[in-house]
């Protein structure tokens, strides 16, 4: 049987093609990301940067950015990265190790002196663990580099550094430290995975420690029981230190940070293994270990840094937390009551981009920087 389309027909349907022509080229990434923006308008501050990790703002605006491979570099107000910062020792840029945090000496206007996590290797460059060396920063180079903590154990697994680093406002640094994937060792007083310490500026426990004088427990450790922390704040009213961490599948976690507690793992999680969703521990709670305030399941969200907004640059958000997100791709808002999160909303979700950090600037601006080969330094504004 013959059928024969009318002129008309015709007409119709080149029309209807041209149309779907046009709307497939109008719903680009692009496009798509400049609806889904929730009212932030992204603003590219730097670009080309190789798995940003860690953002520090010094005195006169400029940035200091770190990249995972193992540079470190000073970016301008107007987006100009500099050249890589020389007297870094050498870092395990493997898995997810390498050039991590960085943060300023709270005196840095009278020493000039930074702070930076890494994955240090050994002498054959096999096995690592986390570092924290400190430095004073002349032009772009780092003199007198003093490696002032390393965890006591070296490992193959290029996984689960922590790295994240804090000043407390009494002088004192807090670290974050992965359990290495041995998450039987977060629970271990003796062994420093899994754990937030606090030491001196020059390295040493800090004296009042909770531990400081228990026998077989490192003295060094604030808190224990934690699989991956990633991002550390303190509250700016409380003063309370809180913390984003990486679970396992379904299990990422927001918690407070209070000394001497053990936050769980891998005893207690809302998580389960990746994969096959196979039961971890003993269920979601125990009488000793500390609940998380909040966490995301059942897919998980890998949340990364955090920060309190202190400016009047966002209306309505004043003292709210933010949080970014590398699997979630997104920032996300959180309205705290108390120890509750009682709003949350993801915003920027269009950027597309894995949030490695995010960090109040000096102009009151909320910065976040991109994981990726193509990184980038992003001002939110709205």
């Amino acid at each position: 049987m013959n059928f024969k389309i009318s002129k008309r027909s015709k007409i119709l349907i080149a029309i209807a093609l041209l149309l779907a022509i046009a709307v497939a080229a109008w719903a680009t990434p692009k496009i798509l990301r400049r609806l889904d923006m929730q009212g932030m308008k992204p603003v590219t501050v730097a670009k080309g940067l190789e798995f940003a990790w860690g953002l520090a703002f010094l005195p006169d605006g400029r940035m200091l950015v770190t990249e995972r491979p193992g540079r470190m570099r000073i970016v301008t107000q107007d987006g100009k990265l500099g050249a890589p910062i020389t007297g870094l020792p050498p870092v395990f840029a493997q898995g997810e190790g390498g050039l991590l945090d960085v943060i300023l000496d709270p005196k840095f206007a009278t020493n000039s002196q930074i702070f930076w996590a890494y994955s240090e290797p050994d002498a054959a460059g096999k096995v690592a663990g986390t570092a924290v060396a400190r430095g004073r920063l002349d032009g772009i180079a780092l003199k007198d580099v003093q490696v002032i903590y390393r965890q006591p154990e070296k490992l193959e697994d290029g996984r689960h550094f922590g790295a994240r680093l804090l000043f407390a406002p009494d002088g004192n640094l807090f670290i974050t430290l992965g359990d290495r994937s041995r998450r039987d060792d977060a629970q271990n007083p003796q062994s420093a995975h899994g754990k937030i310490m606090r030491i001196t500026a020059e390295g040493q426990a800090a004296a009042d420690n909770p531990f400081a004088s228990v026998a077989g427990t490192l003295p060094e450790i604030w808190t224990l029981g934690h699989r991956n922390v990633q991002g550390i704040a303190f509250h700016p009213e409380t003063g309370e230190l809180w913390a984003s961490e990486h679970g396992p599948q379904g299990g990422d976690e927001l918690n407070v940070i209070a000394r001497g507690k053990n936050y769980g793992w891998p005893v207690i999680t809302h998580g389960c293994e990746y994969t096959t969703c196979a039961k971890i521990g003993e269920g979601t709670d125990k009488a000793g270990m500390e609940s998380p305030i909040a966490w995301w399941g059942p897919q998980s969200t890998a949340p990364s840094g955090i920060t309190f907004l202190t400016s009047d640059r966002y209306a309505g958000w004043k003292g709210q937390l933010f949080m970014g997100t590398l699997a979630g791709q997104a920032l996300v808002r959180m309205k705290i009551e108390g120890h509750k999160v009682v709003e949350q909303q993801r915003i920027a979700t269009g950027l597309l981009e894995r949030i490695r950090d995010v960090k109040q600037g000096p102009d009151g601006w909320l910065y976040v920087i991109t994981a990726g080969p193509e990184g980038r330094i992003i001002r939110m504004e709205r």
